[in-house]
């Protein structure tokens, strides 16, 4: 009888949003003639807030422009909505990339004191910063990473003046981070299983009231430029580099990286300018024939839009910067049998596109008051200098549209709706632990999350009873417009916060009305199946007969966790039941290896090995792994395209690899362009500005997969000492004859 209360209680919520959204029909933008060679000179934001196209009903409004900010990148809200925005102040502020080195760097606190949305007072939080890329407001705490650096700093304003005065590391790595700009971490995104998570780094971390946890993941997402989570605390990663506008979103990140084909529907890599796009790395086999870019490529700062003041229909979206393209796409995503699948939410057109040559959408976020931010860098160049130097097919359209003298400036907008006001500013920051549990059900998921964060910080176990209470409450899914079923896995993830979530809280859970509070359970026993707790498996083993998809592939993914011969069994269940499909059975297969790791599978078959030669070739892995893995692929042989195309080529069996090793360390110190073996894959770009440990040591990884001996540090500072005054890329014609010199 419950279940089906259960499913008439869906159907009526079903219902009953389905006629709220008869009142938000989305009416895309008139088709528009392409502006084919727009003028690239400055507009005001007013001026340029008027070259924007979006579907009726919606607008944008200004939120903070030059010269409060200038050159914005990144933007996160403390619990009183005051809004911190990391500045690149010294990021191309020249075609060569001029001085970007420099400690100039700032991180703005800005507030809105009268309420109307816009940004109206302004303090420089943080100065002498080398390019922030990460930003994570705790209670009374400001967490911020910079570039060429693993580190994270804790800085806080004693004084309450909107300056940070006292300073303090948190967490030290003393490797220099690698690789150019672009290759750089970013995220640190407070997930829902009280992770704290970036991209690249698999690394993640836990903020307790006075320590920092440090935990590491194997074979994990690698994205770049921004991560999100989505309810389920489901992260979607995307990477400019790959072209690749989304993945990595199949399961939580902590079950490995898994992208199975079919994840973004056909056609849904082509992006809908309605601008020209001169200014693009891969040339004219980018271009379709009235100009506009016809694959995205500048992908960054993506978003799950879980705000409350936009149409219903937008909740849980996808929302995808294109800074080249100078647009947001708008992704439906869709569980078809399992396997989540990415739509445009328009035919052949975007959810925000621009004429203005200068808007650069570098990021989107969900704001407190419920509406979707979006940073617009608002610049010329939105390449790195390794890709518009000499000889590049960018520069010479840079200097043509005088791209390189945009700079200086920068926009923060929201993009709000007619009919719905925006929510006002927050004020959590003063609330007891007690008072914060009421948002753990609040229909804006920067609310919850939010609120969980902060009572996790506070570490308050008097509150305990009371998220217990929430927990167990299964009287329905829905109240008016709050999810129950999502408060009660906040409040789960809560307790689990605070070290204070039972063993038989889980386990009554696991029986919840709510599919989605089950598969959260299952999840939450992942350390009772890792520690043999006795009474998990048959309970789990019930749940394997669920007619739930995401229930049946939580257990296929939690019972990697167990050794016992019962967890193989329901495995083994699982599997032929489910043998058709894909994101099941791949979740079986991984759970069935068990602890059979590829780190581990490495140092055994490093056995044999010196301690020096293993210390040095784990070191290359960790480093390719972070790296090397987005274009070469895990195993070496080249990451693919989702149409099939390799991104680099493969290094198993490359005469460069297995080759004369300071031949191979000069590619790697400068960088390689042009045909290899007759293809073009792109530039493979410089790491000279790394240590020659570093170099030595990756390529030592490469070369111990094929067989043949390891570079040493002396080899590596050889060959740069050789071409100490060599600024450009290597070709394979220019490193033929210095061979034979």
């Amino acid at each position: 009888m419950k279940k089906v209360l259960l499913a008439l209680n869906l159907l009526t919520l079903l219902f009953v949003f389905s006629c709220k959204e008869k009142q938000y029909v989305d009416k895309i933008y008139e088709k528009q003639e392409i502006l084919k060679d727009a003028p690239s000179n400055f507009l005001s934001p007013e001026e340029s807030m008027k070259t924007f196209y979006l579907p009726e009903g919606y607008k944008v409004e200004l939120v903070a422009s030059e010269p409060m900010i200038d050159e914005p990148v990144t933007i996160a809200w403390d619990g009183d909505g005051r809004m911190y925005v990391a500045e690149m102040n010294t990021y191309m502020q020249d075609v060569n990339g001029s001085g970007t080195n420099q400690s100039i760097s700032k991180i703005k606190l800005l507030e809105d004191t009268d309420g109307d949305g816009k940004m109206d007072k302004s303090t420089v939080f943080i100065d002498s910063l080398l390019l922030p890329r990460m930003i994570l407001p705790l209670e009374n705490k400001l967490i911020v990473n910079e570039t060429f650096s693993y580190d994270l700093w804790s800085y806080e304003d004693t004084n309450n003046d909107g300056i940070a005065d006292k300073k303090e590391r948190v967490y030290h790595n003393e490797n220099r981070r690698g690789g150019n700009l672009e290759h750089q971490q970013s995220g640190l995104i407070w997930n829902l299983d009280n992770w704290v998570y970036t991209t690249y780094n698999p690394a993640r971390f836990k903020f307790k009231k006075n320590e920092v946890i440090v935990d590491t993941l194997e074979n994990m997402s690698q994205g770049q430029w921004g991560l999100t989570q989505d309810d389920m605390g489901v992260m979607y990663y995307s990477g400019a580099g790959q072209e690749n506008p989304a993945y990595g979103f199949q399961h939580p990140a902590v079950y490995g990286a898994y992208d199975p084909p079919g994840r973004l529907a056909e056609g849904f890599i082509e992006p809908w300018p309605v601008v020209g796009t001169p200014d693009i790395q891969g040339g004219a086999k980018r271009l379709r024939e009235d100009g506009t870019l016809n694959h995205f490529t500048g992908v960054a700062g993506q978003e799950i839009f879980r705000g409350h003041k936009l149409p219903p229909s937008m909740y849980g979206d996808l929302f995808i910067p294109e800074p080249v393209g100078r647009l947001i796409r708008r992704a439906k995503v869709k569980n078809e049998n399992g396997k989540k699948v990415l739509y445009n939410a328009y035919d052949k057109a975007e959810f925000m596109a621009s004429t203005d040559l200068n808007f650069r959408p570098i990021q989107a976020k969900t704001g407190p008051d419920g509406a979707l931010y979006i940073v617009d860098m608002y610049r010329g160049i939105i390449q790195e200098s390794n890709w518009t130097k000499e000889g590049s097919t960018i520069r010479p359209v840079i200097m043509r549209k005088g791209l390189d003298k945009n700079i200086g400036k920068g926009r923060i907008y929201r993009i709000v709706h007619e009919d719905i006001e925006p929510d006002k500013r927050p004020n959590l920051l003063g609330k007891s632990a007690s008072e914060l549990i009421k948002y753990l059900g609040h229909p804006n998921g920067w609310y919850r999350n939010t609120a969980q964060k902060l009572i996790i910080l506070k570490d308050d176990k008097s509150v305990v009873k009371k998220l217990e209470a929430i927990a167990r409450d299964n009287s329905s899914i829905f109240s008016g417009d709050k999810d129950l079923g999502l408060e009660r896995i906040h409040a789960l993830w809560t307790l689990e916060g605070l070290a204070s979530l039972s063993n038989d809280l889980i386990i009554e859970k696991l029986k919840d009305e709510d599919p989605r509070v089950q598969v959260m359970a299952i999840r939450l026993s992942d350390p009772l199946l890792k520690s043999g707790y006795p009474s998990i498996l048959p309970l789990l083993d019930v749940l394997s007969k669920s007619n739930n998809i995401e229930v049946i592939n939580q257990l296929a993914l939690s019972l990697r966790y167990s050794k016992d011969k019962k967890a193989t069994e329901i495995l083994n269940f699982i599997g032929e039941k489910y043998n058709e499909n894909e994101i099941i059975a791949h979740s079986v297969t991984e759970s069935l290896k068990k602890d059979d790791s590829k780190r581990a599978q490495l140092i055994e078959w490093l056995s044999s090995r010196s301690l020096s030669d293993k210390k040095r070739i784990l070191n290359g892995y960790d480093t390719y792994s972070q790296l090397c893995v987005t274009c070469h692929g895990i195993d070496l042989k080249g990451a693919k395209t989702d149409e099939g195309h390799l991104i680099a080529p493969s290094l198993m069996g490359s005469a460069r690899v297995t080759g004369d090793k300071q031949t191979l360390s000069k590619i790697i110190l400068n960088g390689l362009i042009g045909p290899i073996e007759g293809k073009e894959y792109g530039i493979m770009l410089p790491l000279k500005d790394n240590s020659d440990n570093y170099i030595a040591d990756v390529l030592s990884y490469v070369r111990a997969l094929n067989d043949t001996s390891l570079v040493s540090r002396h080899e590596v500072r050889n060959a740069r000492n050789k071409t100490k005054d060599r600024e450009g890329y290597w070709t394979l014609e220019e490193l033929k004859k210095e061979e034979s010199k």
